[in-house]
């Protein structure tokens, strides 16, 4: 079993996300206008593309600058020509960089570099491979180029580079030798097929009478699929307008995407927009991982490479001091947006450098409040279910948004590319902060929630030319926890869109319903043709398994119809894996939909769910989740009061040198949960915690931990110094004071400096264990050493020396941040031999084993 599941995990490890290998730049913000004209957006291999500085339409300059992005490649070409002696020849060489617009090759200078100085025009032959180019360029190319240049490689003497300009663009030529074929064949298939579900409906109606709510099902079925369709095909982009560049300020919320937020960060800053017009924010919703060192890497690196775009003024991060969630991430930068449109962007996808500029185009109407661009997937070409899911995307977006959009009633704007008016989201944030379904917080769902405020008093349409792509999950176990997340929100949201659908324009409202009826009765209507029919009545379910084919072939050929991508075939499979597998989710989603776990990222509810079904993750529980593919933090996780609070007000704490706000300490963080604990008026309402049984009854009584004085009824929250108006004096000699006390001034004449004096007698010193309600006297050290040895007591059962010590450590910060060193010392020294004392040999072998 030991063996099996290293070589699991080998396996998992060797595969590797498989994205587009776009040719950086050596300019790192290639995109954005140069107010200075230092520089003109004109392709390399000849100037062939037209610039804004040209005076042609905006539309055109960004499809054609979009087909000089290059992506790196290793095709075999095969080149032939002829000499301007006309001499003939013909050789194999390497392609190394391709874009619409050309080829760059790798050629054998010794040979051929005199033939190439005598030729203008060569004949390529080579095949674009899945994965190297964007989805729809995968064929065989044969085409003519001409020579632009010819250089030395510098890592290789013996080597030339040859850039080669296609004499007609691949997009070109695509559509004359490949894309005629598609259109062709998928436009039959699809009118075949839609003819043919017309027909089986057709039946419907005449067999009603016999079980009248199967064949309803299949009408509305039938009706809602074919019209998504149908109104898809008269969808239409709005284009873009260049004298329309309102304000815009881009937020990415983030926890724990050290591996994709660099990317995610460029992208947003390198955009085709104004630079006084755009600004990023990072939200780090207290990381575990090294994403806000990342975050930190790319913003220096911005602001050295290409200050004179202002990235000091345009590029912020916000460091959260605890995990909060994605909603008050978000919330956090749209209170610190200084535009009127923002924009939320996931910290796993990637923008189109023109997806701001096509995004922020339907805000011309007025009465638009929200906006989804489209998202694609990155790493299509990883495994057969991310194909699956690429399909599955382009469809959802291509297809179904488009049909909302033709209405201005987009139910979902979705989470990786998405625009609002910020009055809105500023309008409802404490409505969407405070969000309860059932009892429940709903922690996830932020986009549909969102999109539900908007669509009550606002119009949402979809912007397919605004265009990101994202990571999706290439492990099934992920992958069926994200889709189980997705349809509870689903359920959650739709059932509240339900409320107020029928007010919007009729054509979209029973569009709408029909759409939550058809995926809740699924199920039902699966099991009754596919086990109860064959198995009661002995009757092969022949028409229901047409329908599924017919169904998925659909699916399949609008893929190749609208994208000419090989992928198209993973459509079927998809809706086959979606009707043996996803569609069984959906009953589980109606009695779980209440739930508030993420379940791919251990977030503090997950981690709640998990204390009570068994306490914290064990070794071993935690390399299972590893194996998943789960960023599962080890250390850190949602303690972090490492981090400093950032108030956001007027002097919002920013550093002017590295925009972060917040700072981060190199404390390791325990895995930990959080468990609510009494504390000083105005500090945190949250302290992390090892969870005892005893706790757990507490808790699911009570919602709280209470801490017993032992002298006296003790209030839930203790007064903090400031709220006492008192503070410690620090004793000249601290061997001669290890027990300081303060006590509250009858009269504020009588302090000096501020600091209330120690008592001269020992007679006025209140007892140790005294706590009067109007809070005349209070000891201040006997109240930390009772509230941190009531919660060690607590930690014992399940929490290591070193864990209990760093708890111990986090109290004293947090309740008495007046405390002298000396006095934190001495009350550290005590409590480490109390700790150590009590600490029983069966709690340290249960966390050796």
């Amino acid at each position: 079993m030991e063996f099996w599941n290293k070589r699991k995990k080998s396996k998992r490890k060797e595969q590797e996300e498989i994205l587009l290998k776009m040719k950086t730049d050596r300019r790192i913000l290639d995109n954005v206008p140069d107010t200075d004209r230092i520089r003109m957006s004109r392709d390399r291999r000849g100037g062939s593309l037209i610039s804004k500085e040209d005076h042609v339409s905006v539309n055109d300059f960004i499809r054609q600058k979009s087909g000089g992005i290059r992506y790196a490649v290793d095709y075999d070409v095969r080149v032939a020509g002829k000499t301007r002696q006309g001499e003939s020849f013909h050789f194999l060489c390497k392609g190394v960089d391709i874009s619409t617009t050309g080829l760059l090759l790798r050629v054998d200078a010794t040979k051929y570099q005199n033939l190439l100085e005598h030729t203008e025009k060569l004949k390529l032959c080579f095949e674009i491979t899945p994965g190297s180019m964007p989805e729809g360029y995968e064929m065989k190319v044969k085409n003519c180029g001409i020579v632009r240049r010819i250089a030395e490689e510098g890592t290789d003497e013996g080597s030339l580079l040859v850039g080669v300009e296609f004499s007609k663009s691949l997009s070109q030529y695509a559509n004359r030798k490949k894309g005629r074929y598609d259109l062709l064949i998928a436009s039959i298939f699809l009118f075949t097929i839609s003819l043919f579900i017309i027909l089986m409906r057709a039946e419907s109606v005449i067999y009603f009478r016999f079980n009248k709510w199967l064949y309803l099902y299949s009408i509305i079925a039938a009706v809602f699929l074919l019209s998504r369709y149908l109104f898809s095909m008269f969808y239409k982009a709005v284009p873009v307008n260049p004298d329309f560049t309102p304000g815009v300020t881009v937020i990415i919320p983030c926890f724990n995407e050290e591996e994709w937020i660099q990317r995610t960060v460029l992208s947003c800053m390198n955009q085709d927009y104004p630079i006084d017009k755009l600004e990023v924010i990072i939200v780090d919703d207290c990381s575990t991982d090294k994403s806000v060192e990342k975050v930190k890497e790319v913003m220096e690196q911005l602001y050295q490479e290409a200050d004179r775009f202002q990235t000091r003024e345009r590029l912020k991060c916000i460091v959260q001091h605890k995990n909060a969630g994605k909603r008050e991430a978000l919330v956090l930068g749209v209170e610190a947006a200084k535009h009127d449109l923002v924009v939320f962007v996931d910290s796993d996808s990637f923008l189109d450098p023109f997806a701001i500029r096509n995004l922020v185009q339907p805000f011309q109407d007025p009465k638009m409040g929200g906006c989804a661009g489209r998202t694609d997937v990155a790493n299509t070409y990883t495994n057969s279910l991310t194909k699956m899911q690429a399909v599955r995307y382009y469809v959802a977006f291509r297809v179904m948004k488009a049909a909302e959009g033709c209405f201005d009633t987009v139910s979902c704007l979705s989470g990786p590319l998405s625009c609002y008016r910020r009055e809105i989201i500023m309008e409802n944030k404490n409505a969407w902060l405070q969000q309860k379904f059932l009892g429940q917080k709903a922690t996830f769902g932020d986009d549909r929630s969102m999109t539900n405020f908007v669509l009550r008093k606002h119009r949402t349409t979809y912007q397919d030319t605004a265009i990101c792509s994202t990571i999706v999950p290439s492990s099934h176990k992920v992958f069926l926890k994200q889709q189980m997340r997705w349809k509870r929100s689903w359920l959650r949201e739709s059932l509240i869109a339900g409320r107020f659908m029928w007010r919007k324009e009729p054509f979209a409202s029973l569009g709408f319903y029909m759409g939550l009826f058809v995926p809740i009765a699924a199920p039902v209507v699966v099991f009754y043709n596919l086990l109860y029919v064959p198995l009661v009545h002995h009757i092969f379910p022949t028409t229901f398994l047409v329908g599924i084919l017919m169904m998925s072939l659909l699916m399949s050929m609008a893929q190749l119809l609208l994208r000419k991508s090989t992928t198209w075939i993973y459509g079927m499979l998809f809706c086959l894996y979606y009707e043996a597998v996803l569609l069984w989710q959906m009953p589980v989603a109606w009695v779980t939909f209440w739930k508030s776990t993420w379940g791919t990222r251990l977030t503090p509810s997950d981690l709640l769910a998990m204390s009570k079904k068994g306490g914290i993750q064990s070794g071993d529980s935690q390399a299972k989740e590893e194996e998943a593919g789960e960023e599962t933090p080890t250390e850190g996780f949602s303690v972090c009061t490492a981090y400093n609070t950032c108030h956001l007000s007027d002097d919002t704490n920013l550093s002017p040198e590295t925009g972060m706000c917040g700072k981060r300490s190199n404390v390791e963080q325990p895995a930990v949960i959080p468990m609510p604990m009494p504390m000083a008026a105005g500090m945190e309402k949250t302290i992390p915690m090892p969870v005892s049984p005893s706790v757990k009854k507490q808790i699911a009584q009570t919602g709280a931990v209470t801490v017993d004085d032992p002298g006296k009824n003790v209030p839930d929250s203790t007064p903090s110094a400031d709220a006492l108006d008192v503070s410690v004096q620090e004793p000249d000699n601290p061997a001669d004071a290890p027990d300081v006390s303060v006590q509250k001034p009858d009269n504020p004449s009588d302090t000096k400096d501020g600091l209330v004096q120690k008592p001269d007698s020992p007679a006025e010193t209140p007892d140790s264990a005294a706590y009067e309600r109007d809070g005349t006297t209070h000891m201040l050290e006997q109240r930390v050493k009772e509230k941190m040895r009531a919660a060690m007591e607590e930690a014992i059962e399940t929490a290591s020396i070193e864990l209990a010590e760093e708890l111990r450590e986090r109290m004293i910060r947090s309740i008495i941040p007046e405390i002298k060193e000396e006095l934190k010392l001495t009350i550290e020294e005590e409590l480490k031999e109390e700790l150590r004392a009590s600490m029983k040999k069966q709690v340290l072998a249960e966390l050796l084993r």
